[in-house]
C-alpha cells in the first residue's frame, strides 16, 4: 500500500520498502509515530517509480527482495535520489555486501534483522541531518559560486558581496564542523561492524583508541600524524571480517597449529584492512599506518617485512598497543612482553612513548618516565642504562653530561637501547 499524502514542508519524508507486509507496517508506523512521513511500498520497481515523481530524505530498503535485492534498489535509487541517504536493512553483514553497498550504493547506514527501536530512530535521525547537510551544503556551495560571479562583474558592490561571502562561509564552517560529527559515526560504525563480527575484535578496538589517543596528545607527532594515528587505530582490524571466524578461534587459542595458507591469509589482513579503510578515510597516511601496524623494528613482521625507520612512526606507536592489547596476558605480564620485545618486535622509543602515556605502570613519586630524545645535562639517572650484551653503560645515580648523553644516543643509533628510561625528578 502506497500513502500519496503530502507532508507538512518542515517533515523530513521517508521511503519504505519491504515485500513484507507485517514488517513494512511496523517500521511504517514506528517512524510515523517519532514525526516523520512515510511513504510505505512492498515492491521495489512501484518504488522506483515513486523516485522518478517526488524526492525524499531517507530511503530504506530490506535486502531480500523477489524483485530484486534491496542492495540493486538503493542503487538505483541513488541515480534517480543522490541526495537521499540509503539505509540497508539485512540479516547478514557478509563482507561482499558491506564492499558492494560502500562502493557502489554509498549506503549511509546498514540495520541489522532484527532492528531494534531505538537503533532504527537513531539511525533515521542521522540519515535525515546527513541528508539536510548534503542538499545545504549544495545550495551554499551554488550560493557561493553566485557571488563570486558577482564580484567579478560589479567592482563597485565589492564591500557589500564579501560581507555577504563571509556569512556564508560560517554556515559552511558550521556545516563542515558536523559533517566532521558524521565523520566520527563513520567510524563508530566500522567499531559496531567489528563488534558484530567479532565482539572480541570490537573490545580491541575501543582500547586501542583510548591508547592512540593519549600517545597522539604528545608533542611526538605533527597534526596530520595525529590524526592518522587515531583514525588507524579506528580501523586497523577492518582487514580481519574477511578472515573467518573459525580460523580467529585458532589463531587466539593455537597459533602455531595454523597451516601456511591460513598463516597468510592472517598476515595479509593489514592490506584488506588499509583497503577497507580508504573507502572511510581517504588520506594514505591512515591507509600506511593500517598497513604497517604488525611490522616489526628487526624486519620480522608482516606484510611488507620493512624494517627500522621505514616502518612509518605512528605505525610504530599503535604497534605497541596492538602487542599490549592482543596479548591477553595480565597487566604486568603484557607489559614484560614489550620490555623483552622492545628493540626486536617494536621500536623502543614507541616503548617508552607508550609505557610513559598509558599509566600502566605506577613509579614513585620521584621518579618519572622519559623518551631519549628528552634527556637533558643535569638529569640523574634512576636505572642504570645497560648494553643489550649487559654491559653497563651509565650507572644509576649518575648525573648526566652533554657528552655521556651524545655517547648515549650514538650507541642507541648502532646498536638500539631497548629498555626503559627513568631519571629522578
Amino acid at each position: 500500500m502506497i500513502s500519496a499524502d503530502t507532508p507538512p514542508a518542515a517533515q523530513p519524508t521517508i521511503l519504505v520498502v519491504d515485500d513484507e507486509p507485517v514488517v513494512l507496517s511496523a517500521l511504517k508506523q514506528t517512524l510515523e509515530r517519532e514525526g516523520f512521513h512515510v511513504v510505505a511500498c512492498a515492491s521495489p520497481l512501484k518504488a522506483l517509480a515513486i523516485l522518478q515523481e517526488r524526492d525524499f530524505s531517507v530511503i530504506i530498503s530490506d535486502q531480500r527482495m523477489p524483485e530484486m535485492l534491496g542492495l540493486d534498489f538503493l542503487i538505483e535509487s541513488r541515480n534517480l535520489r543522490p541526495y537521499a541517504s540509503r539505509i540497508l536493512v539485512t540479516a547478514v553483514l557478509a563482507l561482499p555486501t558491506i564492499v558492494d553497498a560502500i562502493n557502489k550504493g554509498e549506503i549511509f547506514r546498514f540495520v541489522a534483522k532484527p532492528w531494534l527501536r531505538e537503533e532504527l530512530i537513531a539511525t533515521v535521525r542521522n540519515a535525515v541531518q546527513r541528508h539536510d547537510l548534503v542538499t545545504h551544503n549544495e545550495a551554499l556551495q551554488a550560493e557561493t559560486q553566485s557571488l563570486n560571479n558577482k564580484l567579478t562583474e560589479a567592482n563597485a558592490a565589492l564591500a557589500k558581496q564579501v560581507d555577504d561571502l563571509q556569512r556564508n562561509q560560517q554556515r559552511l564552517d558550521k556545516a563542515n564542523r558536523e559533517l566532521a560529527e558524521s565523520y566520527e559515526h563513520s567510524l563508530e560504525l566500522c567499531r559496531r561492524i567489528l563488534t558484530t563480527y567479532d565482539p572480541i575484535l570490537g573490545g580491541q578496538a575501543k582500547a586501542l583508541v583510548e591508547f592512540a589517543n593519549r600517545m597522539a596528545a604528545t608533542e611526538e607527532f605533527t597534526d596530520s600524524q595525529r590524526h592518522a594515528l587515531r583514525t588507524a587505530a579506528w580501523l586497523c582490524d577492518l582487514g580481519l571480517i574477511g578472515v573467518p571466524r573459525e580460523m580467529l578461534r585458532a589463531f587466539r587459542a593455537k597459533p602455531d597449529l595454523l597451516t601456511d595458507h591460513e598463516r597468510t591469509m592472517l598476515h595479509n589482513h593489514p592490506i584488506y584492512g588499509q583497503t577497507l579503510a580508504a573507502l572511510v578515510d581517504g588520506r594514505a597516511e591512515v591507509g600506511e599506518i593500517i598497513r604497517a601496524h604488525h611490522e616489526h623494528f628487526n624486519g620480522t613482521g608482516y606484510p611488507d617485512r620493512l624494517a627500522g625507520e621505514a616502518i612509518p612512526w605512528p605505525a610504530r606507536c599503535l604497534a605497541v598497543a596492538v602487542g599490549f592489547v592482543e596479548s591477553g596476558l595480565s597487566k604486568a605480564a603484557a607489559i614484560d612482553a614489550l620490555l623483552d620485545k622492545s628493540g626486536s618486535a617494536y621500536d623502543p622509543e614507541a616503548v617508552r612513548l607508550f609505557l610513559k602515556v598509558s599509566n600502566l605502570v605506577q613509579l614513585p613519586k620521584q621518579v618519572r618516565e622519559i623518551m631519549l630524545h628528552e634527556l637533558e645535562a643535569g638529569m640523574v639517572l634512576a636505572n642504570g642504562i645497560y648494553s643489550p650484551h649487559g654491559l653497563l653503560l651509565i650507572g644509576e645515580g649518575q648525573a648526566l653530561s652533554p657528552g655521556t648523553i651524545m655517547k648515549i644516543r650514538s650507541h642507541n643509533q648502532v646498536t638500539p637501547i631497548s629498555q626503559r628510561l627513568l631519571v629522578y625528578s
